[in-house]
């Protein structure tokens, strides 16, 4: 058996408790050494054998497992964050499948969700938007034109933008392109939840001398659109006007 466990965002106490219970009982860790916390690790049995997957290609990765499968091991493939955000599982769950080798998936807290806690923020405002765009800008990864940053900025929705980084003036000059305004508040979140976590506020004009000033050139997120801002509307949740099938309205 093999089970892909989110590892959370970084802090460890934001992996799952599920996730946490197979990471002591597994035989295998296969981990993402390059965005996974370490410390992590630490909970492992002392007999488990570890593999780090930043230096191994597909191949490797479905050979450890094939192997762990002949001496019947359960390995825990642990991924950064949640792992159907950027975790490169589908191709890993094609070739199991293929090998018929059963597995099963342990979501995880993404960073998005970790940006918007350091952020104290809540993404989705009354009258400010209500939609979540989570993308990434092209790069050595191609993004299919319709995703273009320019085409998801014209929405004028609360983006979360991964992987884009070390590309900050280029993506200003998108997000300005799409139809943000160079003023719309803007944050960049260096490694969310971890001890040195770093929050950037600032404009989407100043993307990139923020990331800069700070020093950030990776492991950040951008946070981008008017849920940073002060201006929205009182939700109809808790609004005593507003009736329910649990409360009556009080006028």
């Amino acid at each position: 058996m093999v089970n892909f466990v989110g590892a959370g965002c970084g802090a460890v106490d934001l992996i799952t408790v599920r996730g946490m219970k197979l990471l002591k009982n597994a035989d295998v860790i296969i981990y993402a050494g390059s965005l996974v916390n370490p410390e992590l690790l630490e909970f492992a049995k002392s007999t488990c054998e570890i593999h780090n997957s930043a230096y191994m290609t597909l191949d490797e990765v479905v050979s450890v497992i094939e192997k762990a499968e002949c001496f019947g091991k359960m390995t825990v493939r642990l991924h950064t964050g949640d792992p159907s955000i950027y975790g490169a599982i589908r191709e890993q769950i094609d070739r199991l499948e293929a090998l018929n080798i059963p597995y099963e998936i342990c979501p995880g807290v993404s960073s998005f969700c970790g940006a918007a806690a350091a952020l104290r923020a809540e993404y989705t405002l009354p009258d400010v938007s209500q939609t979540v765009i989570i993308t990434r800008r092209s790069g050595r990864t191609e993004v299919h034109e319709k995703e273009s940053i320019q085409s998801l900025a014209s929405h004028g929705a609360t983006m979360v933008i991964f992987l884009s980084t070390g590309m900050l003036k280029e993506l200003s000059k998108e997000l300005i392109e799409g139809g943000y305004s160079p003023d719309t508040p803007s944050a960049i979140v260096y490694k969310a939840s971890w001890e040195d976590e770093k929050v950037c506020r600032c404009t989407v004009k100043n993307l990139a001398q923020t990331a800069e000033d700070n020093g950030i050139k990776k492991t950040a997120l951008i946070c981008v659109g008017n849920f940073l801002g002060n201006d929205y509307s009182l939700s109809k949740l808790y609004d005593k006007t507003f009736e329910t099938e649990f409360r009556k309205a009080k006028l």
